[in-house]
């Protein structure tokens, strides 16, 4: 039996966008193994290579770079990120347009200088701007 789409292990290529111009949400003929399906584990680097083949990507990918490095600098970078939205399509095809931003979750353990709770609510006002989505992605 042949395997279908890239080998399973961490990190991995990013799939190819189906015909209907999303990522699978599941790699192979069934979505049997917890490690082909989706969110796919990844790197920024493979992100770069696979999905920012036009300005208005590369843009959108480099603000999402400026914002992981902000997140870093106050303390949040033990963590993972869902990645989301119009730049993981191929909304190009879909709707004859480019991506307007990427949507993303950010999933991180709370910096060493804010582990009890008056100290992680004095954090989170000091960097609402990063913190609250409404600041972070205007409308």
């Amino acid at each position: 039996m042949a395997t279908i789409g890239p080998p399973l292990g961490l990190p991995f290529d990013i799939p190819d966008f189906t015909i209907s111009g999303v990522l699978p949400p599941f790699l192979g003929l069934t979505p049997t193994a917890a490690a082909a399906m989706s969110p796919y584990p990844t790197t920024l680097a493979r992100i770069a290579s696979k999905l920012c083949a036009s300005n208005e990507r590369k843009e959108i990918f480099r603000g999402l770079l400026r914002y992981r490095r902000e997140l870093a600098n106050v303390g949040l970078s033990d963590g993972f990120q869902w990645l989301s939205g119009s730049f993981m399509e191929d909304i190009e095809t879909l709707e004859t347009r480019h991506p307007r931003d990427v949507d993303l979750v950010t999933f991180c353990h709370r910096p060493v200088t804010a582990t009890n709770d008056v100290a992680w609510q004095a954090f989170t006002t000091a960097n609402m701007s990063l913190l609250a989505w409404p600041l972070v992605k205007p409308v």
